[in-house]
């Protein structure tokens, strides 16, 4: 695409800017937001969503780590206390630059905004964010971790709320999702340590905008674990523009091992909510399943298969390994990710982290993403989006795989149009975009006004590809800047897409190892397209001001041969000797996380 790529993640030489400053005028900052000045921190997993009154106006979030090293120990060393937050990322001339911030009631928050925020404060995650036709703005997440700093993992979600200070459809729409007016808590989580308990997570959201029987009507979707293994789909609603909420209603009684929501409203105001459907030991086919509300999502019907698919994640075999000293402090604040099955790993990187195929790689598996044209009104179509696999499956020779350890096939993103009226699907499945190299992931679409806008990553320029490996590494253990995202258009509701176009100004490498104490990577779950009529905006995780280095603590250098590792410093601490003459040694935690080690970012871009 003509024209450079912006970055939404201001977090050097701009800063952010307090979510009270931008709406009021009044001067605010705190230490997570100095720190978010200077940062240089990891961003991923977007969300971004266009206001349909005025598409100047674009909102964006991630998982924004901006704020982690906002405090330091008596010797002024940087400690990884700080929080992991939603961003809030406004632009007001059609996503040619945006203003950074962050959603209000991170813990350190203190502006008078903090009181209306009704959640735990620890962390959030998995942003999710819509419009209703009105100037609102609502962003939904998840908030695992515990504000006393416990293991336990609360599991809350949660929305919060956008408006024009003028009020709903104040004639300045420019000024629309600047107000903050609150979040609620929807559902909490049973605290308990290590995913054990009922855990709340993979959210999404959509708001009526039709102008009809449901206008203005908000809906929220979320995963529940329970005891970290089954997994259902519930969602909430709100009637009263996200003040109140309903109690959670279940969607999938019928099915297990179900997650990744996605909701969909059509021109009528009918409610669709789908999800990625994993095979089981009863036979449950894979695919996405769907559910129907025909009561503006009061109630549901009975779930059913919209198309089934042959569904990847990549894996290896965890092969831990020691430091060889270990570390006198952890260079992340705690995270609650859930964990893989013993004996297996959906990334791979050093120590804790390593694999038996020696590779080095962030996690990905088959997502699904679905809406449809609210401003349709002759149409009852739903439009999905999903990366499964593609081809035979082939044997790998090492442990690592995406179908099954050792056995991998090659990725793609499909579209499939769904009639909701019928029940069935009047189109396809048939590829985005048909290539013999590279793999496809985490598409995502976007359709308001008539115009169906389309993107996802691409491996096709990877100088090392090949299906047998991750994205991204070669044969010899190293790894390359290897993915861009493409993006393409259909203007007659699917039937045929313009010629794909790379959205990228630069390739980047997605295994640079930046969490769980720069030992692995991690890219997010997705990616975000917004869209109405001709005017689209995609965004991305982007790895293309990340300064590589060095990792001390690799005595010798491994396979990767430094090609993953990041900037970081460290140094040998000695304790004194003990009555018995022993010392004690370990490493340092990074002493320097605001030289670009960690300089992760979302980046956006026009779509065609």
């Amino acid at each position: 695409m003509p024209g450079a790529d912006v970055r939404l993640t201001n977090d050097v030489g701009e800063g952010y800017v307090s979510a009270y400053t931008l709406a009021t005028g009044n001067s605010y900052t705190d230490a997570t937001l100095s720190e978010c000045g200077i940062s240089r921190g990891r961003q991923n997993e977007p969300a971004v969503a266009m206001d349909p009154r005025n598409t100047n106006v674009i909102l964006g979030s991630s998982n924004d780590y901006c704020g982690v090293y906002n405090s330091a120990d008596a010797s002024g060393a940087p400690v990884a206390l700080g929080p992991v937050w939603l961003g809030y990322y406004r632009s007001e001339n059609g996503g040619s630059s945006f203003v950074s911030s962050l959603v209000p009631g991170y813990p350190g928050d203190t502006s008078p905004y903090d009181a209306l925020a009704h959640v735990r404060t620890a962390g959030a995650g998995d942003p999710v964010v819509a419009w209703d036709g009105h100037g609102r703005a609502f962003f939904g997440s998840e908030s695992s971790g515990d504000p006393v700093g416990t293991a336990k993992t609360f599991g809350d979600v949660w929305v919060a709320r956008f408006e024009n200070p003028g009020g709903a459809d104040a004639s300045d729409t420019l000024k629309d999702g600047l107000a903050y007016k609150g979040t609620e808590t929807i559902a909490q989580g049973s605290s308990a340590p290590n995913l054990l308990g009922v855990f709340h997570d993979k959210t999404a959201i959509e708001a009526d905008r039709t102008g009809g029987r449901c206008d203005g009507n908000v809906y929220f979707a979320w995963t529940r674990f329970s005891g970290g293994k089954n997994s259902n789909i519930y969602l909430s609603r709100s009637t009263d523009h996200g003040a109140t909420w309903s109690n959670p209603l279940l969607l999938t009684p019928q099915v297990q091992n179900v997650q990744d929501p996605s909701i969909a409203v059509t021109g009528n105001g009918n409610v669709y909510v789908t999800w990625d459907q994993g095979s089981t030991n009863s036979g449950q086919t894979e695919g996405v399943g769907v559910v129907k509300s025909t009561d503006c999502g009061a109630t549901f019907g009975s779930d059913r298969l919209l198309v089934d698919y042959t569904g990847y994640s990549a894996q290896d075999v965890s092969a831990p390994q020691p430091m060889p000293m270990p570390q006198s402090r952890p260079d992340d604040p705690a995270s609650a990710d859930d964990a893989s099955a013993e004996g297996s790993a959906r990334d791979c990187g050093d120590f804790a982290d390593a694999c038996q195929s020696g590779y080095t790689f962030f996690r990905r598996a088959t997502n699904t993403q679905t809406t449809a044209d609210e401003y349709d009104r002759t149409h009852e179509w739903l439009y999905v989006v999903y990366d499964a696999s593609k081809g035979p499956a082939l044997d790998t020779g090492t442990t690592y795989g995406t179908l099954e350890v050792g056995k991998a096939a090659q990725t793609a993103a499909y579209f499939v149009r769904y009639d909701g009226a019928t029940g069935e699907v009047d189109l396809g499945p048939v590829l985005l975009d048909d290539q013999s190299s590279g793999d496809q992931v985490f598409p995502d679409i976007g359709a308001d006004g008539g115009v169906l806008h389309a993107l996802w990553w691409d491996s096709r320029h990877d100088p090392c590809y090949s299906p047998l490996r991750p994205i991204g590494n070669c044969a010899d253990g190293t790894t390359v800047a290897s993915l861009d995202v493409y993006a393409t258009s259909s203007t007659d509701h699917g039937a045929t897409w313009t010629t794909p176009v790379k959205l990228t100004d630069a390739m980047s490498n997605p295994n640079y190892e930046q969490f769980d104490n720069r030992a692995v990577p991690f890219g997010g779950d997705y990616l975000t397209i917004a869209s109405k009529g001709d005017q689209s905006f995609g965004t991305w995780t982007d790895w293309r001001d990340t300064v590589q280095g060095t990792d001390q603590r690799e005595t010798p250098e491994d396979s990767d041969a430094a090609s993953a590792d990041v900037k970081q410093c460290r140094v040998v601490l000695t304790s004194a000797p003990d009555k018995k003459g022993n010392t004690t040694k370990s490493w340092s935690s990074d002493l320097c996380p605001h030289d670009g080690g960690l300089d992760q970012n979302i980046y956006g871009d026009q779509t065609p």
